[in-house]
């Protein structure tokens, strides 16, 4: 059992594919393995991994021999080449060892070993006759009855506002989006998913409420596509007397990096950029605008029109396009990629007209960098306090000390399946719009949040974003109650446009958490150094709440068969949280991990100058909403429940970014670098002189900016250099 202070998070656990290996088995967009870093010498054809094929092009133009590509550096002996405006780093090889780590497409990260019934990949309960401490689960339509509640019975949070819950899926869309299994039948053949009722994979069925009082009706359920040669897969990979347990993949960047504004792949960002704009921007509706402002443009018209259309019209919509799929998911979700959208583009455009010298790419890269801090900033400064309260903070998170490269920063599996989901216990059922001064809008009322899913036509047609973002700023989120868990909205009225009915988010939750593997509650308290819970009595005082221990009891029979999304919601909340003890220590540890993994984190020395820092500390979620939409008035805090207007600052006295500290000297072409940009620490001990292996490409994250026209010398100088800008 790992002890909560040395656990998986520095030791790895992202699953790697075996050599040649298909990374998306069964997913559309294949992506073949690349493997991490190929060692050769006198060339630069290499496909090693994120390596640019044809550097040459790229701006790479004198190299002096010999030349080694070894573990993910291009080391040369002695070397006098010119480079690209930006060094960049592609999210393949964001740590030079561990080249995997935090990179989309590879497996969420195990801090316990997963548990299935055969040991390989069949989940908990799929074998109804297979018992746990002497009793069978219990299915999830029985188990997600303990968190059901009538909408009528929310209890509203007296501190903070329902934009403290949208920004919590905003994030978990950032770091997070575990694909499902494509095919449509049970391998090898046998029924449609959609028809049948028995357990085969990729087919896991959810019972329905008819199932439970007797009937036979079920609701498909998609397991998640297993990462490449594990679970079943494995026989085709490896060797048959080895168990190889299934894993599930990230088809994200693990990294916060703002990849729900500029997407995890090249092929989604190509589709985002303005590539018509000298100023760096991204695209924005060519049809709608509100009051002047920018929205998110539609899908390709070869896309599927997927989301619900305006009434009165026929067939299906165009969803909006955003660095993530989900954009379109509701109108709170909405909101935040708009306002991202709007800041990116406000951004580059002050950027260029401050350095009219830059590239359209290096303007975008540069707004992209600062769009990527902000949300780093603002998740760890002001949403994951509120989150975790300050115990906890201190315990699990702690004040930035600098980069580990010990820390894998892979999101892991019981975080994206199961603590993270906390905050579906914090969804209001209902969407509120307020009017100029923060009132019910006489001509957009309150909607249930049924009739909001997927319809981007609600925020073209009814008002824009103002009264959303006004509803979003002084309404209350809902309070997580132990006996108020998860409202209607979520319990029965889920609508998934691809089903005929609707579907339970509780007992999706339960079964994906099965689907993974994530072992039991109890399992998970000591994997975090709380107490195991024993009996009624223990469970009792976890959860300050006889009646929800009771009930838990009564269905599981033992408290280890406890489901941990269940157990770790049904606790009681910390001080000042908005978690209990084990959903606090399993978000904070992987916070932190984020973190402190990651060399490109906004508070590492090399990634920004100490006046830019600075400035992005003053920066905050009001002031991109005052700069982004028509409100002239904002919380200072826009997390915090304030009542306007008493509550409300002026957005003349919110401070913002000073852009000066971004502008670059440039004097007769000459440089004003002195050093080369610092590397991440290296096992190797080398007399080379070493350079990150990037692509100079679109999917790329920022590392540090090389004035155009400038050489490097060994690892020490940057100096000028005659002739035209590369």
């Amino acid at each position: 059992m790992a002890h909560p202070q040395e656990g998986p998070l520095k030791h790895g656990g992202a699953f790697r594919p075996r050599e040649g290996c298909i990374q998306n088995m069964g997913l559309q967009g294949l992506t073949p393995w690349r493997r991490p870093c190929l060692q050769t010498t006198g060339s630069l054809s290499v496909p090693a991994c994120g390596l640019d094929t044809n550097l040459h092009s790229k701006g790479l133009r004198k190299l002096a021999l010999p030349v080694v590509l070894e573990d993910g550096l291009l080391s040369v002996d002695s070397a006098t080449f010119p480079l690209p405006p930006h060094l960049t780093r592609v999210h393949a090889c964001s740590h030079r060892d561990h080249p995997r780590w935090g990179a989309s497409n590879t497996a969420l990260a195990r801090w316990l070993p997963p548990t299935y019934e055969d040991g390989v990949s069949e989940p908990r309960g799929w074998n109804p006759h297979f018992l746990y401490n002497g009793f069978p689960l219990p299915p999830v339509g029985t188990s997600a009855c303990c968190v059901d509640f009538p909408n009528e019975a929310v209890t509203d949070d007296e501190h903070y506002s329902d934009l403290l819950t949208v920004w919590g899926q905003y994030i978990s869309h950032d770091i997070a989006f575990t694909p499902q299994s494509t095919s449509k039948a049970p391998f090898g053949g046998g029924a449609d998913c959609q028809l049948t009722c028995e357990n085969q994979n990729p087919c896991f069925p959810l019972p329905d409420n008819a199932s439970l009082t007797g009937g036979t009706a079920c609701l498909p359920f998609y397991r998640s596509a297993a990462a490449c040669g594990t679970g079943a897969q494995g026989a085709f990979f490896g060797n048959l007397s080895t168990a190889n347990p299934r894993q599930q993949m990230n088809g994200l960047t693990s990294f916060l990096d703002a990849s729900t504004v500029y997407g995890s792949s090249p092929a989604v960002e190509k589709q985002l950029r303005n590539w018509t704009s000298s100023e760096g921007l991204l695209r924005v509706n060519a049809r709608h605008q509100d009051a002047g402002r920018a929205y998110l443009p539609f899908v390709p018209p070869h896309a599927p029109l997927a989301c619900a259309p305006e009434p009165g019209t026929q067939g299906r919509a165009p969803c909006f396009l955003a660095g993530d799929s989900r954009a379109s998911e509701v109108p709170s979700l909405t909101a935040l990629h708009t306002l991202w959208l709007r800041e990116h583009n406000r951004l580059a455009s002050s950027l260029k007209a401050l350095n009219p010298h830059w590239s359209a790419d290096t303007t975008y890269q540069e707004a992209r960098k600062v769009v990527g801090a902000l949300h780093q900033v603002i998740t760890l400064r002001d949403y994951v306090p509120r989150v975790l309260g300050p115990e906890a903070v201190r315990q699990h998170v702690g004040p930035y000390q600098g980069y580990d490269a010990a820390v894998d920063p892979t999101v892991s599996n019981v975080f994206s399946t199961a603590a993270f989901r906390f905050g579906h216990a914090t969804v209001h059922p209902l969407v509120r719009r307020l009017d100029a001064r923060f009132q019910e809008h006489p001509d957009l009322p309150q909607l249930p949040l049924q009739d909001t899913f997927f319809s981007p036509w609600r925020l073209l047609k009814e008002g824009g974003l103002d009264p959303l973002v006004r509803g979003l700023l002084a309404r209350p989120a809902k309070l997580q109650v132990q006996d108020q868990l998860m409202n209607d909205e979520l319990t029965e009225r889920l609508f998934v446009l691809s089903s005929s009915g609707t579907f339970d988010l509780a007992s999706l939750n339960l079964q994906r958490g099965r689907d993974h593997g994530l072992p039991g509650y109890n399992e998970w308290r000591e994997f975090c150094g709380l107490a195991r819970l024993q009996t009624r009595a223990d469970l009792s005082s976890a959860m300050a709440s006889g009646s929800m221990a009771d009930r838990l009891l009564d269905l599981y029979k033992h408290p280890d068969n406890i489901d941990v999304w269940l157990g770790g919601l049904a606790e009681a909340l910390l001080p000042g949280a908005r978690t209990g003890p084990l959903f606090a220590c399993l978000i904070g540890r992987q916070m932190k991990a984020l973190r402190n993994g990651d060399w490109f984190w906004w508070e590492n020395s090399h990634v920004f100058t100490e006046a830019q820092r600075r400035e992005l500390q003053r920066h905050s979620l009001s002031r991109v909403i005052c700069d982004n939409t028509g409100l002239p008035r904002v919380p200072a805090d826009a997390f915090r429940l304030g009542t306007f207007p008493q509550d409300f600052t002026p957005c003349e006295d919110i401070p913002g970014l000073n852009l000066e500290v971004w502008r670059e000297a440039v004097s007769h072409g000459k440089c004003h670098l002195t050093s080369a940009p610092p590397l991440p620490p290296h096992k190797h001990n080398s007399s080379k002189k070493q350079l990150p292996i990037s692509t100079f490409g679109e999917n790329s994250r920022r590392a540090s900016l090389v004035p155009s026209g400038c050489i490097l010398l060994g690892e020490e100088g940057i100096v000028a250099q005659p002739g035209p800008s590369l």
